[in-house]
């Protein structure tokens, strides 16, 4: 259920295309502020280039395209802290990294994770898409496909200090030839969906950006404010993570530095 009591207002943005380190960038300067007071709350929507991520559940044998391929093809490789296993990002892909303060919203993980997946089911049912949560031990929001439940926007979240990063990816008009690179969320034979696929319209990623919105909001009970681009990387570089605090992006990987802070959602 959408929560009962009302919040403070969550600043919402369209970014447009950011790569995926950039990005993580962000929400992690984003997230000191927020947990430091000084931020708001805030919803950033955008699409990603080409790349693979690993969440701290991934593992080296998921990737199935090798490392000549994915240059080949454009596509980034990035060992995320997020949640989850293998999943990919790119062009016609809509991304929403939700920066909540679950000390003001119950500090229930589970009931976050289920309310995104709810936003995601309400705005979808606006295109006339019916959609359903995962089964059990899954996340994310599925839909049936030629006779298959597959799985049409997936899950991954992170969270420190109560403060959650990361989220969703929803395929709106994703070329999904790139999913045969990954054993996509770590589930054999469960190949992925998309918007297109399923209505053969192509819906622009801004303009679904913006349409979620309102579902968002809904669900979450809060007042979304858009704010310019501008103004949020702006407000984000003053509360960056000082150089001590940095985790080497390139020591992301689970299986080469373990002691990472867990990440949240499975991400399947």
């Amino acid at each position: 259920m959408p929560t009962s009591r009302s919040h403070s207002p969550v600043d919402a943005c369209w970014l447009g295309s950011v790569p995926y380190r950039e990005a993580w960038e962000l929400q992690r300067a984003l997230v000191t502020g927020i947990h430091a007071g000084r931020v708001p709350e805030t919803l950033l929507l955008l699409e990603h280039p080409h790349v693979f991520t690993m969440g701290r559940g991934g593992v080296a044998e998921h990737l199935l395209w090798s490392e000549t391929e994915r240059r080949g093809r454009a596509v980034e490789l990035v060992w995320s802290d997020r949640g989850g296993d293998a999943t990919y990002h790119g062009p016609g892909q809509l991304v929403g990294y939700p920066l909540l303060d679950l000390r003001t919203r119950g500090r229930d993980v589970l009931a976050y994770l289920r309310n995104l997946e709810r936003s995601l089911i309400a705005f979808l049912a606006g295109l006339g898409i019916q959609s359903a949560p995962g089964g059990p031990g899954l996340t994310g929001v599925w839909v049936p496909d030629h006779g298959q439940e597959r799985k049409l926007a997936a899950i991954g979240v992170k969270l420190s200090h109560w403060i959650t990063s990361h989220g969703f990816a929803l395929n709106l008009s994703s070329d999904l030839g790139y999913f045969e690179g990954i054993v996509a969320c770590g589930l054999e034979g469960r190949s992925p969906t998309s918007l297109e696929r399923l209505t053969g319209r192509l819906v622009e990623t801004e303009a679904a950006a913006r349409a979620y919105g309102p579902s968002f909001a809904a669900v979450f009970a809060s007042e979304l404010t858009w704010r310019d681009s501008k103004n949020v990387w702006s407000e984000a570089a003053s509360h960056a993570p000082s150089p001590g605090l940095e985790v080497a992006r390139e020591q992301a990987s689970p299986l080469l530095n373990p002691s990472l802070p867990a990440g949240r959602g499975d991400n399947r």
